[in-house]
């Protein structure tokens, strides 16, 4: 058994995911990095999975890229048959894998959209995480102790981008909530994080051409760090009171208050539930 923890995070060449395995790199994690672009850039959003592992492994960690479409479960399965093999264990899956073309962000109605919306966001989103949570829990029940971190998002209540998009983050809550129920005994414990605005390069490139995008918000320059939330995955794993939060959907900003993690520049990201409600599965609400 490995001296470190060993983490799986999926969707993590860039954005939010690279963000995640990025901060737990930094915790001295051994972070096994998925998704589809390999070593070389596949859109115009810059980013690889080994750019990834490099990053990781430069700030303390072991960054292991695994080239895997999650649409594929069988890519899926190899996966983490690999994790197992080389490591025999698994203390943390990140479930991030999804697809958001640009003009899916763009204003206009479902039914004029293509139809491949949906595959992107449920197919290859809610699906995706259902079937690696399947073939990873199996590693953690061994050792009586894990963590399944699903990526969600206020658009679970509030209407948010595409209809696909909202309908694929409640399910990722509700997935959450259920899996707790099955895994209590096994004390691994599964939650869903809303994300507050990620200071992504997407976002950003957004921002700078649609000036007073996110004002509401206080605007891009109070927005989290793709790291934040992998901070507070690391605290959250390390807490003895994981277990209570199980089945329980939080804003990342406010349970990195409760845990007292800050972000990278020592801010405290705000919480949007005054502006876009409250999760469906708050145990505090």
């Amino acid at each position: 058994m490995p001296a470190a923890n060993v983490a799986v995070v999926t969707g993590a060449s860039r954005g939010l995911g690279r963000g995640i395995a990025l901060a737990l790199g930094k915790a001295g994690y051994v972070v096994y990095v998925t998704g589809r672009t390999g070593t070389k850039q596949t859109s115009r959003w810059t980013g690889t999975l080994q750019q990834t592992a490099e990053g990781i492994s430069a700030s303390g960690g072991t960054g292991i890229a695994a080239v895997c479409d999650h649409s594929d479960d069988a890519q899926t399965r190899m996966l983490f048959e690999r994790v197992k093999a080389e490591y025999g264990q698994l203390d943390i899956l990140v479930n991030n894998a999804f697809g958001m073309p640009d003009e899916m962000a763009a204003p206009g109605v479902f039914w004029e959209r293509p139809l491949e919306a949906w595959r992107q966001l449920i197919d290859i989103g809610l699906r995706s995480s259902y079937v690696a949570s399947y073939f990873a829990i199996p590693i953690m029940v061994s050792a009586r102790r894990g963590l399944i971190v699903n990526t969600s998002s206020p658009g679970a209540r509030a209407y948010l981008h595409v209809l696909p998009y909202g309908v694929g983050k409640v399910g990722h809550d509700k997935l959450a909530h259920d899996m707790a129920h099955e895994l209590k005994p096994f004390c691994i414990a599964a939650l869903s994080l809303w994300h507050g605005i990620v200071k992504t390069e997407r976002t950003e490139t957004f921002c700078k051409a649609n000036p007073g995008l996110l004002q509401e918000f206080g605007g891009v320059e109070r927005a989290e760090s793709p790291e934040f939330a992998g901070y507070l995955i690391d605290a959250l794993y390390r807490s003895p009171d994981l277990m209570s939060l199980s089945g329980g959907t939080f804003y990342v900003s406010e349970l990195a208050r409760r845990y007292g993690v800050r972000d990278t520049d020592n801010r405290e990201p705000p919480s949007h539930r005054a502006l876009l409600g409250a999760p469906f599965y708050d145990p505090v609400a």
